[in-house]
């Protein structure tokens, strides 16, 4: 039954149903779309204020809570006090009155040297303006006239001095009762004499008016500056608004529900965002296969390979994100080489780094804590950097210790890459933390090796896949249907290993599957073993058969080799391809030689009589088998091979299986089919090289008479 499926994959046909090749890349959307679900949705919950939390609660999204920001800049603008302009005008003004007090003062005593104080008072009166003869009763000046000029001068220069300090800081209007029984006291404080220590306070009194202003426009900026300086309060992604046990206060029920915590009603704008990101992962999958089938002959078991091993990928990766928050790196340990190095194994390398990409873009979602909104780049970076190191150390897929070398080199990546993020972060990591994670990224490395090692026999045998290594084991000489061809057709044995040689250097010098060819070439005429003596390379000195045969005879038994050769790989379970290369190998070709002999008895010969029934050859490696095949067995037919007759016949072989539409289904452009022609020449050149002509040696002893 396993059989009979691997044989309707390969038979089935890509190129006829390249629409069925969106159902793959589907699947994948839709399985990543299935698991990312509760990525960018947040579980909600019905809870009552002043309840009890039932588990550690945290923000899904980064958000503002305006009310407690309004909050906030009330508090702050109302605590900005009023602004207030200093006057020095109205200082100096003041000033000025004091000064010209004691002027008239002076005035008055020079001009009513004969008269006595009271009478001077009028004098004084006139002299002064009208705001202070208003201000201040004439009577307040008499001690001022009575005394010396000695204590005048010291009296209004305390005065002034006074008056200017307090001037200076600015006097508002509500201190100024205050600041004039201030001046009062230090007035009494001083040596001035008694008699003029009242008449300086009532003019200190006087003098003393608000010269600090209100500005409007100064306390509207401190405001707006003050205001600035109030930051927004954020609800901040991951931030645990509640921990499990604790009290549900109406300013966490506000959070919760700001959050959108206690929302009963799911928005579809995350569902449609999703699906569109998966869909477009999915068309990037399909647009590669589409590639891959047509570029590199991929059939419906690549497919189904890669579908599986991305599958297996998006599952890990799931399994591992449900182990750790955002803030916790869990994704070091994430064995995401594995699927891109079974890819690059069994499929091809250039869809190993698509699929390195895609994983990488999903564990962006996957890793991103269940927080709707949010995407985890560094987990995203990190696997990228792992899986293309992975792919790029992996160089000789045909020797399974290999991979563990690759996975030595994927370790040192990871712990580069640890190192850089833990670097460049703004937290402060301790050195074991350090060596923690440097420990995560050396055991993802290996443990993408183990997988690696342990899932591929599973998939090679599941899937009936022709991997390198089942290859190297075809090849080797001891395979009991190689000592069969060895034992029972020597010539044949010689002519296969020589095509192996042609053909794999000729898939190699156009990028196709060498090895396999090789393997091919070693197996592709075990049908010559049911009649060996029939084919000209095994007769070796006997009389050849054929010639006491009807062309028609010899035409069928030479004919049936390809097809009782796949038969006998069949029964002894080789792989599909090495079957159908044995089986193509001679596609549709007319066997020359006993059609024009039969056309020599008999004119009405058929042609179809005397061809292969085919199939012509539908892949480039068994074309190139084919070709070499005819190649090998034209240039050993020659005496002398010299470099000109070689390029010579490979070129008409070429053109003549070119021409006759052998090379129609294969695949292969005009410029491989010139880059093949001179890579099997070269070889045969090497094959075939001038040898040094040695001189005949004479005896050196003589034999006895």
């Amino acid at each position: 039954m396993k059989e009979r499926f691997l044989r309707q994959l390969q038979a089935f046909n890509m190129n006829q149903s390249k629409l069925l090749l969106a159902l793959p890349a589907f699947v994948v959307a839709v399985f990543f779309f299935a698991l990312a679900i509760p990525n960018v949705y947040t579980q909600t919950y019905e809870l009552e204020k002043y309840s009890t939390a039932p588990e550690t609660i945290r923000s899904p999204i980064t958000i503002e809570n305006k009310q407690k920001t309004e909050q906030q800049l009330r508090a702050v603008t109302q605590a900005v006090e009023d602004q207030y302009t200093i006057s020095e005008d109205i200082a100096e003004e003041r000033l000025n009155m004091v000064s010209e007090i004691y002027d008239v003062i002076e005035e008055a005593k020079s001009q009513g040297e004969n008269m006595t104080r009271e009478e001077q008072l009028p004098l004084i009166e006139s002299l002064l303006t009208d705001e202070l003869s208003e201000g201040l009763p004439a009577e307040v000046f008499l001690p001022l006239l009575r005394a010396d000029q000695q204590s005048l001068n010291e009296s209004q220069r305390m005065l002034e001095t006074l008056l200017h300090k307090y001037f200076k800081v600015g006097v508002q209007s509500s201190e100024v009762e205050d600041l004039a029984r201030r001046i009062d006291l230090e007035v009494q404080y001083t040596e001035t004499p008694s008699s003029l220590k009242s008449v300086i306070s009532d003019i200190g009194a006087f003098a003393l008016v608000e010269n600090s202003l209100f500005d409007p426009e100064k306390t509207d900026k401190a405001i707006k500056s003050a205001a600035a300086t109030v930051e927004p309060v954020m609800i901040r992604a991951g931030e645990v608004i509640v921990s499990e046990g604790s009290t549900i206060t109406g300013d966490i029920y506000d959070d919760l529900q700001l959050t959108g915590l206690l929302d009963q009603q799911r928005n579809l704008l995350p569902s449609i965002g999703l699906a569109m990101f998966a869909l477009l992962l999915g068309a990037f999958l399909y647009a590669e296969c589409i590639r891959a089938v047509n570029k590199d002959n991929w059939t419906i078991r690549h497919i189904f390979i890669s579908t599986s091993v991305s599958l297996s990928m998006i599952t890990f990766m799931k399994v591992f994100s449900l182990f750790g928050a955002m803030e916790q790196p869990v994704y070091y340990l994430v064995p995401a080489v594995t699927g891109v190095m079974i890819v690059k194994i069994l499929c091809s390398e250039r869809y190993a780094i698509v699929l390195a990409v895609v994983y990488s873009l999903m564990a962006c979602l996957l890793f991103n804590g269940h927080l709707a909104g949010a995407l985890h780049a560094t987990a995203g970076m990190y696997l990228l950097l792992s899986q293309l190191s992975g792919i790029f150390f992996l160089t000789k897929s045909k020797d399974r210790l290999s991979i563990i070398r690759a996975s030595a080199g994927v370790a040192f990546t990871n712990i580069c890459a640890i190192l850089f993020f833990v670097f460049i972060s703004f937290e402060k990591y301790s050195w074991s933390e350090v060596f923690l994670y440097s420990g995560y990224g050396v055991s993802g490395a290996f443990l993408s090796a183990v997988l690696t090692l342990g899932f591929l026999p599973f998939i090679e045998t599941g899937f009936g896949v022709l991997s390198d290594q089942k290859l190297l084991t075809l090849a080797s000489p001891n395979h009991p249907l190689l000592r069969k061809i060895l034992m029972e057709a020597p010539g044949t044995y010689h002519h296969s290993v020589m095509v192996a040689n042609l053909s794999e250097a000729a898939c190699e010098s156009i990028g196709a599957h060498g090895l396999l060819a090789r393997v091919a070439s070693y197996y592709h005429d075990l049908g010559k073993t049911a009649q060996p003596h029939y084919f000209i390379e095994n007769q070796m000195g006997m009389k050849n058969p054929h010639d006491f045969l009807e062309p028609e005879q010899s035409a069928e038994i030479i004919i049936s080799h390809p097809y009782e050769g796949a038969r006998m790989l069949k029964k002894n379970k080789l792989p599909e391809e090495i079957v159908e290369i044995a089986k193509q190998h001679h596609g549709t070709s007319l066997l020359k030689y006993f059609y024009y002999q039969a056309k020599e008895m008999d004119e009405d010969t058929k042609e179809d009589d005397y061809r292969y029934p085919g199939p012509k050859p539908q892949s480039k490696e068994a074309a190139i088998v084919c070709i070499c095949d005819s190649v090998e067995a034209a240039v050993r037919s020659l005496d002398h091979p010299t470099e000109e007759k070689i390029k010579e016949i490979v070129k008409s072989i070429i053109e003549d299986r070119m021409l006759d539409g052998q090379l129609d289904d294969s695949n292969l452009t005009f410029n491989e089919l010139k880059t093949m022609e001179t890579a099997i020449c070269e070889t045969l050149h090497g094959i075939f090289h001038t040898r040094i002509q040695y001189p005949e040696t004479k005896p050196l002893v003589k034999e006895a008479k």
